[in-house]
């Protein structure tokens, strides 16, 4: 069989310009940035609007494929054919102040309400202490206070008369009330004068000043109750006054907010409060009366403001809130505190509204891996999903770790759709792992990485025309979008395909861009692309220079001419971030008598992963299958990445391993200016594998360094060839013959292109040519049995 290398046009697709009118991108019209997303948009359109629990949306897409920016749109566009959601706000409970009360408002209203709150009590404020200065109020409560000291003065006159009558002065002094005895000229008496009088008289005086100072102490005694009377006069008073001053004001608001009957009552405690609490409202300069001169509190009115959550008062639609910082605060809401004389202090009005607030009736955007990187977020999105309502807690205390007095706000009710990000992987390891996120996340919005070029190359270049008017950049030329098509088929990995990850297109305009504007372009031009793409290599590729020279130097031996039997060039790919490059390596593999056993060095060592691993056993299988069918399987080898010091993964070089152990097993020396990848199965057939254009480049270079002898090339499955989008250096090269391209579909055919040798195929009797390939694998392995059956003789005759 002959195989013949690629044409120079298998190895490069490039983007024809005659399918191009226009001479630059601004002659283009924009598009939409949901290129080749029909599936993601259809599947997200039915999320946002299916009414049903648990129909959230989880978008699957890489980073930087522009999903935030499509769902974003998407929910808006939804969100402005819903109505805006109402308003919540958090007031003082007045029966229980640690737990705060929720007030549903029309949307709009949170703003007025809070405003009027707010005027209300400026208005008490004023009109209250008007009230209680008026001259009515000071006329009615000076009679009562009057009225209150005239009772006890005539109490006291009574006494006063009655002692009189008997002779006696009744006399205040500072320690109280004296009794002294007089004459009949109600002159008191000297005691010497006192000592004069007959005894009967003194008792007389005696017996009466008794009596007369408990009297005394009766009347002392009922002078609190009628105090306390009056006190109660005086505040039912300034109750009533209170309620003239309070009522008109309320009962405005209440008329405003007659169809709310949460505000309805909130207003009459309110109204109460301010009745029971006037005192508050009088100025601490001033001392109307003797009882309003207790110690007030620093800002009495707060417990009246009104602590407004969420307010749409502008919005015409529900809202869509995107919170890039999606922890448990910054989802429930949070409750701060103050420091005050040593110790934190909280009220109603500092509850924090959070995400779900925010959104709540409208749509919520979340990064699915930022989400699950914060403490106990991804449980409270489901615990708050599950409960339909928004209930504030710190953290602190929901864990049990505190147990002080805290604030516990009244839940707020909850209707709002979730929109999850994030890599497929992540679906995947949450729908296997989280037996409830199927409950919540019922919608799957898989957005493609790649989208066939044949159909969309104008649509792309129209692509390429709006992220250019969206970011400022210049436009575009014909040849630049054409080099960008081509550019982007090569990061796809596939000539037929174009890259839909529009981070990597943003980045790479943005770059030519600035390339033009180095050259002088007033439009981004072919070669400005070329730079900006080699000039991101060169920033990144110092480590594969590095490589490379000691590959050049010998430090790593690959042979690029020759031929060695047992040895070969295999080919990898490194990836380093948003760089990869090909990498060759010497496989070598030794042959000899044994069981049967092919020994994975690799593997044996614990540096080769379970893929390689299975592919060497599978190339064994292989092996064992044709040579060894009716006769047993007298071999053992040994295969191995020489020079290689770290892990082996994958199985695109068990086409490589398996030429190696052939080749050593019929000492046929296999050219070293090939070099090889690829993956086979136990049928011989050779698979696709991923990098093709990498791992070809990086053998090219090599052999490029060192000088190209025309004969060098490297050997790649057949099935993908549709794969490759070569560097030009390279198609230049197999344009000049100086390098090739061969595909191959079988091992046999790589075998024969290695070796120069025709592989041979079975006859009837399943013997093989004896001067084939095959004929001299067959020759050996039967040599290897006859020998061990020698063995095996001579030790039983021993």
């Amino acid at each position: 069989m002959t195989i013949k290398p690629l044409e120079p046009s298998q190895l490069y697709k490039p983007c024809k310009l005659e399918q191009f009118s226009f001479t630059t991108t601004d002659e283009l019209d924009d598009v939409d940035t949901l290129l080749g997303q029909d599936r993601a948009v259809a599947a997200i359109k039915f999320g946002l609007r299916i009414d049903k629990s648990g129909y959230n949306i989880f978008a699957l897409a890489p980073d930087g494929t522009g999903k935030m920016t499509t769902i974003k749109q998407l929910a808006e566009h939804e969100a402005c054919r819903q109505p805006p959601p109402a308003d919540w706000c958090y007031v003082h409970n007045f029966s229980q102040p640690a737990k705060p009360k929720a007030i549903r408002l029309e949307p709009g209203e949170g703003k007025g309400f809070q405003d009027d709150m707010a005027e209300l009590i400026d208005e008490l404020s004023v009109g209250i202490p008007a009230a209680f200065d008026g001259d009515e109020y000071r006329s009615r409560a000076g009679e009562l206070e009057n009225e209150s000291r005239q009772r006890e003065q005539e109490a006291i006159n009574r006494l006063r008369e009655e002692a009189e009558q008997a002779h006696i002065i009744f006399t205040e002094t500072p320690n109280g009330y004296a009794f002294l005895p007089a004459d009949d000229n109600n002159e008191p008496y000297t005691p010497d004068q006192f000592n004069k009088l007959d005894k009967e008289r003194q008792h007389q005086f005696h017996d009466t000043v008794l009596d007369l100072q408990e009297k005394v102490q009766d009347a002392l005694k009922k002078f609190p109750q009628w105090r306390k009377e009056t006190k109660r006069k005086i505040q039912a008073l300034n109750r009533e006054v209170a309620e003239l001053a309070v009522h008109h004001s309320i009962d405005e608001l209440k008329e405003k907010y007659a169809k709310n009957q949460a505000v309805q009552e909130y207003l009459s405690a309110v109204q109460q409060d301010i009745i029971d609490h006037v005192r508050d409202f009088m100025p601490h300069s001033e001392k109307v009366l003797s009882f309003m001169e207790l110690p007030q509190e620093p800002a009495p009115f707060k417990r009246y403001r009104v602590n407004l959550m969420v307010s749409l008062n502008h919005k015409r639609c529900a809202p869509v809130v995107c919170e890039d910082l999606p922890n448990y605060a910054n989802l429930l809401g949070r409750i701060d505190h103050q420091a005050q004389m040593g110790s934190l202090v909280t009220d109603f009005t500092m509850i924090k509204p959070g995400a779900f607030h925010k959104a709540n009736g409208g749509y919520l955007i979340l990064d699915a891996r930022k989400l699950l990187l914060q403490p106990y977020a991804w449980e409270t999105l489901k615990r708050t999903l599950q409960a339909g309502e928004i209930r504030i807690e710190s953290l602190e205390r929901a864990l049990s770790l505190i147990s002080t007095t805290s604030l516990e706000p009244e839940p707020i009710p909850l209707d709002v759709k979730v929109l999850l990000l994030g890599e497929p992987m992540l679906y995947y390891l949450l729908n296997f792992y989280d037996p409830e996120f199927a409950d919540y996340f019922k919608v799957a919005a898989d957005f493609a990485s790649h989208i066939d070029r044949e159909h969309n190359t104008l649509e792309y270049a129209r692509l390429l025309a709006t992220i250019a008017r969206r970011e400022k950049l210049r436009p575009l030329s014909r040849s630049a979008v054409a080099r960008i098509i081509e550019h982007s088929a090569r990061l796809a990995d596939d000539s037929e395909k174009l890259l839909t990850h529009l981070r990597s297109i943003r980045d790479l305009l943005a770059e030519a861009d600035y390339w033009a504007a180095e050259n002088g372009h007033t439009a981004i031009a072919n070669s400005d692309v070329q730079q900006a793409i080699d000039q991101k290599n060169h920033r990144l590729d110092q480590l594969r220079e590095r490589l490379y020279e000691t590959i050049r130097r010998g430090t790593i031996m690959i042979a690029t001419e020759g031929r060695v039997a047992g040895q070969i060039n295999g080919l990898s790919v490194l990836q380093l971030g948003e760089f990869s490059f090909g990498q060759p390596s010497r496989i070598t593999a030794t042959t000899r008598m044994g069981s049967g056993k092919v020994v994975d060095i690799e593997r044996e060592t614990e540096l080769g992963g379970a893929i390689h691993s299975k592919g060497v056993l599978i190339l064994s299988s292989f092996i064992a299958a044709r040579y060894a069918r009716n006769s047993p399987f007298s071999l053992s080898a040994s295969l191995v990445f020489e020079q290689s010091y770290g892990h082996v993964e994958g199985d695109s070089a068990s086409l490589a391993e398996l030429c190696a152990i052939l080749s050593s097993l019929a000492q046929v020396p296999l050219r070293q200016d090939l070099a090889m990848t690829g993956s086979v199965n136990q049928l011989g057939q050779v698979q696709p594998i991923g990098g093709v254009n990498e791992k070809i480049e990086g053998f090219f270079d090599i052999c490029a360094a060192r000088g190209l002898s025309g004969s060098q090339g490297v050997i790649i499955p057949a099935s993908n060839v549709s794969h490759l989008m070569l560097r030009w250096d390279v198609v230049h090269a197999a344009q000049a013959g100086q390098f090739h391209i061969y595909p191959v579909t079988t091992v046999d055919e790589a075998m024969e292109l290695l070796s120069g040798i025709e592989v041979g195929t079975a006859d009837a009797t399943g013997a093989y040519p004896p001067d084939s390939f095959n004929g001299r694998i067959d020759a050996q392995l039967k040599q290897f049995t006859n020998t061990i059956k020698e063995f095996g003789a001579k030790s039983d005759g021993k």
